[in-house]
């Protein structure tokens, strides 16, 4: 697994790519883990959302986006691509959003989708 030089299916905001090295840096994330994004069945809507830090494993694309190592099984691609990961930080709402080009429905938290 070498990381690729290609363009990640995926895009990261400045807000969520600052985020994601904070919690690195607090949680002192080991320096061989990554940030996988990825989809799983379940969900009020047929299909959630993956994120969280793990090693890479055999079937899985690494890149690189901005310093922060993403890892991505390459079956999850499909449902992904061109997703953007933002971050919010407001009075009503904070966490991680995902604006999915490819989800024909999203459930009103928007952790889950319909591809």
């Amino acid at each position: 697994m070498a990381i690729a030089t290609q363009v990640a299916p995926i895009g990261l905001t400045p807000r969520a790519l600052v985020e994601v090295k904070n919690i690195i840096q607090e949680k002192s994330v080991p320096a061989d883990y990554g940030l996988r994004i990825g989809v799983q069945g379940g969900g009020c809507s047929g299909m959630s959302y993956l994120l969280g830090f793990d090693k890479a494993k055999d079937n899985d694309e690494i890149y690189d986006l901005d310093g922060v190592q993403l890892i991505m099984d390459k079956k999850h691609a499909m449902y992904v691509l061109g997703m953007e990961v933002d971050f919010q930080d407001g009075l009503n709402a904070r966490g991680f959003t995902f604006n999915n080009p490819q989800a024909k429905s999203t459930c009103g938290c928007g952790s889950s989708f319909s591809a």
